[in-house]
């Protein structure tokens, strides 16, 4: 359709409501993202989506809104995450892997939201879990390394390809001592381990997640319970691996038993190991790279799919760090003038 003075107009009809109302986003916010993100205007009528703009930035929103379909038109919101990962696939000719993704469902949670990678190196990184029988993930906060590799684990114990899952991590105060936490060693380390308590109450639900707690199907510890023990049929997965000590990361990666997979994920830049102590993340990266069985992924914060906000925080503590480094870098290289 032709609109006024060289512009043009393409109507799509939407599925449902459902999907209008996922596509369109909270007082339509999503739709003028799409339209701030092409160049173009999207004005919903009903069930009818209505794209205006010059010719190129229609066709491009058209293909955005086709590239996001798997996500609205089963009434999922499309959050800035998808939006942004849309359009750097539409951008660099990667538009089907993009639709795969989409495609790409790992199961669902307890209220019946479909979980699934969001970002193509989440795929990547789900990929390599497949395939490997230790996988290390790296990258910030919000990047669903803890959670997608949760997934995977009750995945493989649903269709029993493992016996158990163990989760853990290392208790490291963060401005906290646990003598003065309350309660028993258990009461002690639980909220270091609530993240994954969290995870697995959306999987399973409460009730199954306790009942298989109670059972020893499922077990999460700190670090320290796992010295000694060959963990067999298992899928492990070690959290916060920024906080392991080199003797600590070695200890843990060598209980992998017959028939275990083991995910290790952690976030460098968040270290809370005393000033001067390498962290068993940095040393295990080193040490393993190219050891066959042993895939490394990198997420970064345009794999952050929280909050918006947090995208942000993580792009500015990168450019504050990279910054105090080469600060640091330019002060060496005065000392070392002075000294000559």
């Amino acid at each position: 359709m032709e609109g006024p003075a060289g512009a043009e107009r393409l109507l799509l009809q939407l599925p449902s409501p459902d999907a209008a109302i996922a596509l369109a986003g909270e007082a339509e916010c999503t739709l003028r993202q799409l339209g701030d993100a092409t160049g173009s205007r999207l004005v919903l009528h009903g069930l009818a989506l209505q794209i205006q703009g010059r010719p190129a930035q229609v066709q491009r929103a058209a293909q955005l809104v086709e590239l996001l379909r798997p996500l609205w038109s089963t009434g999922e919101p499309v959050t800035p995450t998808d939006l942004t990962t849309a359009l750097t696939a539409l951008d660099t000719g990667r538009g089907q892997e993009h639709q795969n993704l989409g495609n790409t469902v790992l199961a669902r949670s307890q209220t019946g939201r479909l979980l699934r990678p969001r970002t193509l190196r989440q795929r990547a990184y789900v990929e390599a879990i497949e395939r490997h029988a230790l996988t290390f993930a790296l990258g910030p906060a919000g990047t669903g390394k803890t959670f997608l590799a949760t997934i995977l684990a009750v995945q493989m114990l649903n269709a029993r390809k493992v016996e158990r899952l163990v989760l853990t991590r290392p208790a490291v105060e963060a401005g906290e001592r646990l003598g003065f936490l309350p309660g028993d060693l258990q009461r002690k380390v639980d909220p270091y381990l609530r993240p994954l308590y969290d995870a697995l109450h959306m999987l399973l639900g409460q009730e199954r997640t306790g009942t298989l707690l109670e059972k020893g199907t499922i077990e999460v510890a700190p670090l320290a319970y796992m010295r000694g023990r060959t963990l067999a049929d298992a899928f492990i997965i070690l959290d916060e691996a920024q906080n392991t000590s080199p003797a600590q990361m070695r200890m843990v990666l060598t209980r992998l038993g017959d028939n275990s997979r083991m995910v290790v994920t952690g976030d460098p830049s968040q270290a809370d190991l005393p000033r001067h102590q390498r962290s068993g993340i940095d040393e295990a990266k080193a040490v393993l790279k190219g050891v066959e069985g042993v895939a490394m992924i990198e997420l970064t914060g345009a794999d952050v799919v929280r909050h918006p906000l947090v995208q942000r925080i993580v792009k500015a503590y990168g450019r504050f760090d990279q910054h105090n480094r080469q600060a640091l870098v330019t002060a060496g290289r005065f000392v070392e003038r002075r000294r000559h």
